[in-house]
Order: C-alpha cells, then structure tokens, then sequence
C-alpha cells in the first residue's frame, strides 16, 4: 500500500440542527434552502385554530373553557393557538405553501405580535416576518 492511499482526509461542514414539523433538520448557514418544506406542526396548528374559531362563531361552543373541556385541553392553549386566526392572510397562505422562513415555527408565533396586517409582511422576495407588538 502506497503512502498516499493511507492518507486521511477530513472535510468540515458547517451544519446547524433547526426544529421543523416537530423534527430536527440540518441547515448549513448561509445556504438558501433549494425547496421550503411544508412544517406540518405549524399547519395542523393554523388548521385547528380556524377550525376553533368556525366552531365558536357558528354557536356550537359559547366559550373558550367550553371548547377546551371538549377538546380535552387547556383554555390557555386554545386561547394561543386561536391568536393564529389574526394572522394576515398572506402569512397563513405562506406557510401553508411552506414558504415561511425557518424561523416561523410553532413556538415563535405563540408569542405575542400585532393584529394589524401592515405590521405583519409576507410578499414574494421579503422575508416573512412579524414585528413584536409593542409592550402595553
């Protein structure tokens, strides 16, 4: 065996684990992903919260703990998730089309943000993003 069939060669590559649908998916930063994947946590999520919302409007629950003792969870959490009903429609239509960036998850949008649509912004060659909702 030669000397440079023995050699060892090491190839570095900078990868990052990133939660996605409930999973793990490796990015390497810096790289465009060349396809968004659907995050289906966050589209059950969107789905289940309009579901709540029909459900409210059309009288079939009266309220939220009613909804919540029926779907057998917290009132809280129904009370977050249905928050996802106030999204702008060009948000809830790119993350249905898995075009949302890798840092809208499920987590991110439970936190607070702004009602108004011109505050939130999602159009074609602009990253999604939501501005905080200002401290009240």
């Amino acid at each position: 065996m030669s000397e440079a069939a023995a050699q060892t060669l090491t190839v570095l590559i900078p990868l990052r684990a990133k939660p996605r649908g409930g999973r793990k998916a490796m990015v390497t930063p810096g790289v465009l992903a060349l396809e968004r994947r659907q995050d289906i946590t966050l589209i059950k999520a969107v789905a289940r919260a309009f579901r709540w919302r029909r459900m409210l409007e059309s009288g079939q629950f009266t309220t939220i703990k009613e909804l919540a003792a029926a779907e057998r969870i917290n009132s809280s959490y129904v009370s977050r998730l249905l928050r996802l009903t106030l999204l702008a429609p060009d948000i809830v239509e790119a993350i249905l089309d898995g075009r949302q960036p890798e840092e809208m998850t499920l987590p991110a949008l439970m936190e607070p943000f702004p009602v108004e649509w011109d505050r939130q912004a999602c159009s074609p060659g602009e990253r999604l993003r939501l501005a905080r909702a200002p401290d009240v």
